[in-house]
């Protein structure tokens, strides 16, 4: 009687140790999930911010039309991708082409900012100067909640890849969500004094 009973209760430690360790993976799933919830909160703040500033900027910048043309076409690429994204937080295509989307964002709002710099009457202007801030706040708190959702999936995947979950359990790898798409954007500038 003693045998059967030290064996029921290692059964029953056993299916108690699978259990947390399924549960523990199904928790860091979910956390990174609702992190991601909070990248797509501030993509969306920042897309909605950036037509009204094209709106604000284009009494100013009527020969400049091709630049605010390409800003709300990447805008509208990098939204369409962020709804993919946030079907799916983790999967490697969709935060593939949200990495690549918001690049090309970036490349042209980055070519919209140095042509508000080279309009003094434009910079000056109270509107687009708060539109700025704005938008530089946003992106303060896109990097803030990239950073959370890059660990959490980090823990999450060195979890799942763990024995004996890497053998016992088929969870799906999450990406990351990097903020540079070319690895030579990473190099240091060359500065050279000669």
């Amino acid at each position: 009687m003693i045998p059967l009973i030290i064996f029921a209760v290692l059964i029953a430690f056993l299916v108690y140790y699978l259990a947390s360790l399924y549960n523990k993976l199904v928790a860091l799933r979910n956390r990174y999930k609702a992190d991601y919830k909070q990248i797509d909160v501030q993509l969306k703040r920042r897309y909605d911010l950036i037509p009204n500033l094209v709106e604000s900027a284009k009494g100013y910048l009527t020969h400049e039309s091709k630049t605010l043309e390409a800003v709300i076409s990447a805008r509208n690429n990098a939204f369409d991708a962020s709804k993919l994204a946030a079907a799916n937080p983790g999967n490697a295509s969709a935060m593939a082409g949200l990495m690549q989307a918001e690049g090309a964002l970036g490349a042209v709002m980055g070519k919209l900012l140095a042509v508000v710099e080279s309009y003094p009457n434009l910079k000056a202007n109270e509107t687009i100067s708060q539109l700025m801030e704005e938008l530089t706040a946003t992106e303060n708190k896109i990097s803030f909640a990239r950073q959370v959702y890059n660990d959490d999936v980090a823990e999450y995947n060195t979890n799942r890849e763990q024995f004996p979950n890497n053998v016992l359990f088929n969870f799906a790898a999450a990406e990351l969500l990097e903020s540079l798409e070319k690895p030579e954007d990473r190099q240091a500038p060359k500065v050279s004094f000669k």
